[in-house]
Formats: C-alpha cells, structure tokens, sequence
C-alpha cells in the first residue's frame, strides 16, 4: 500500500511540475476612467492571460500571461483594436473617435520608427490635463 501511494505522489508530483509556465508584464495603457479599465482588462483578457489589472493612476497595465499561448505584441494589438494605445501599438484614429467622450484620452505620440511610440511629456495625461 505505501509503495502504491509514493508511485501516486511522484506522479503527482510530476505532473504539477509540467504545469503551464507564466509570466508577468506591465506596460503603459493610456486611458481616463472606469469603463477605460474594464474595455482594456477584456481586450488584453485573451487566452493564455490568467489576468489583467489596469491602474488609472499610473496608466500601467500589468499581466499574468502564458508565453507558449500568448505573445505580448497580440495583447498590444487586442487593446489598440478596442481604442486604447500602448506604448507599442497606437489605436487607430477611427476607433479612437468611437470611445465615450470620457473615454477620449491624450494620444501617445508615434515616433517615426512604427511600434515604437514616443510619448508627450512622458505619462499618458487625461485629455485637458
């Protein structure tokens, strides 16, 4: 009986250790208030993040991810489709245009080198800040 029990811990035990591997990211997310975290918090909740916190203060999104499932430029992409800019994918202006009033924050500025914005005045301000 103890030897059926240890072969069922080591495997167990073997098991859990081919879990799934994640990692963590923050990154810059420009936005203004509540419903700009939760449109961002869905756009970068795709499969392989496990999740997703916006702060408003600071404008920094930081996420668990799965690196095998998810590449960081999908989840810049997701929340630039939903009208948000990164600080690697700037939203298009259409989709930008169709965010609430509230919701229209200060864009972060594209440098010449695409995907590699540089930013006014460093932090993402809120619109008229």
């Amino acid at each position: 009986m103890k030897t059926i029990l240890i072969a069922f811990l080591t495997g167990f035990i073997s098991l859990t250790g081919y879990s799934q591997s994640t990692e963590s990211a923050t990154f810059e997310v420009a936005g203004n208030c509540g419903m700009c975290k939760n449109r961002i918090e869905e756009a970068a909740t795709i499969d392989g993040v496990t999740s997703a916190d916006w702060n408003l203060e600071d404008q920094m999104l930081t996420i668990v991810y799965d690196p095998e499932k998810v590449d960081l430029d999908d989840i810049h992409q997701r929340i630039a489709d939903a009208g948000h800019d990164t600080e690697k994918v700037r939203a298009k202006d259409e989709t930008y245009k169709k965010l609430p009033a509230c919701c229209q924050f200060e864009r972060i500025e594209e440098s010449n080198n695409p995907g590699n914005p540089e930013k006014k005045s460093g932090r993402c301000k809120r619109k008229g800040n």
